[in-house]
């Protein structure tokens, strides 16, 4: 799997040039997990997208209703 995770990076790094990534992978329902199998999520990341970075992609995201 890890190597469909490259490839897809190197096609993103061509394509898109973003300046960074964050990878995430959710297991189980209580870390987030609502279908049941492996996938990976890829995403590009850009220098300025946030004020701070640090967090990974949380700063990203709207607040989620409870």
């Amino acid at each position: 799997m890890f190597d469909l995770v490259t490839q897809a990076k190197a096609y993103l790094d061509e394509r898109y040039h973003p300046d960074g990534y964050n990878l995430g992978i959710n297991v189980g329902p209580d870390a987030g997990q609502t279908v049941m199998h492996c996938h990976i999520h890829l995403i590009p990341r850009y220098r300025g997208d946030v004020s701070d970075p640090r967090g990974g992609i949380r700063k990203m995201l709207p607040p989620a209703a409870d």
